[in-house]
């Protein structure tokens, strides 16, 4: 969580009686408290689909898997084993600049650099 988010916590309290003579009533002064902040959206996940979405968004062009893969090689951010390498004859292409730049900006979006 971002270390200047703000957190509210509204509680209840409750203690049960079996006796109404034990009942206590607590009255809470709700004036200036704005109770229509709306809900929490946690913030995106960084996977590639949010990234690739990201950058359509915001760029006007796609981003390839292949793209996103390299550029994390390059910016050092570090990816889970692949199970599905190939035989490696493929032709590997390389990202362009401006694609590259794009991603990156991505990757400062979702705060992994």
């Amino acid at each position: 969580m971002d270390k200047n988010a703000h957190v509210e916590t509204c509680v209840l309290l409750v203690k049960e009686s079996i006796s109404d003579d034990d009942m206590v009533s607590i009255k809470v002064d709700l004036e200036g408290i704005s109770l229509d902040q709306g809900k929490y959206d946690p913030p995106e996940k960084p996977t590639y689909g949010n990234i690739r979405k990201w950058v359509k968004e915001k760029y006007g062009f796609s981003v390839s898997t292949l793209y996103i893969a390299q550029v994390k090689g390059k910016a050092g951010i570090k990816e889970r084993q692949n199970y599905n390498i190939g035989t490696g004859k493929g032709k590997e292409l390389s990202c362009p600049p401006e694609k590259e730049a794009a991603i990156m900006e991505a990757f400062r979006h979702f705060r992994l650099i």
